[in-house]
């Protein structure tokens, strides 16, 4: 089973404008802990959402996983990065886990296609 994970990401983006309509106030709640969550600090953005990543596979969410797979390929994580972090999510969550780190891994491909690196 293979997801296009730009498109569900782009499917996600509509269906959360429109929660963001139907509730305004917690949505706005919820983007400023994310902005204060994601923000670099003592852990970097890319390390950040490489953890996001880990916890999307742990808790088996694939539009978690194609907006912090999106958000890591854009702070610049490389596959490699991307491989460990879904080595050790795989470890800490076991089969399912493993179905889900591949998937992550596929993500990753699809939005590294998609972004020009930088040199």
């Amino acid at each position: 089973m293979s997801n296009d994970y730009p498109q569900l990401a782009k499917d996600l983006t509509v269906a959360i404008h429109g929660l963001r309509k139907a509730a305004p106030k917690t949505m706005a709640g919820f983007s400023a802990m994310a902005q204060a969550a994601t923000v670099d600090g003592v852990l970097d953005t890319k390390t950040k959402e490489l953890i996001a990543t880990a916890i999307s596979v742990a808790v088996r969410c694939d539009g978690c996983i194609a907006f912090h797979v999106k958000a890591a390929v854009r702070a610049g994580a490389t596959r490699e990065e991307m491989a460990e972090t879904l080595g050790m999510a795989t470890y800490m969550g076991g089969g399912p886990s493993m179905v889900y780190s591949a998937q992550a891994l596929e993500a990753y491909d699809q939005f590294a296609s998609t972004f020009v690196k930088k040199d």
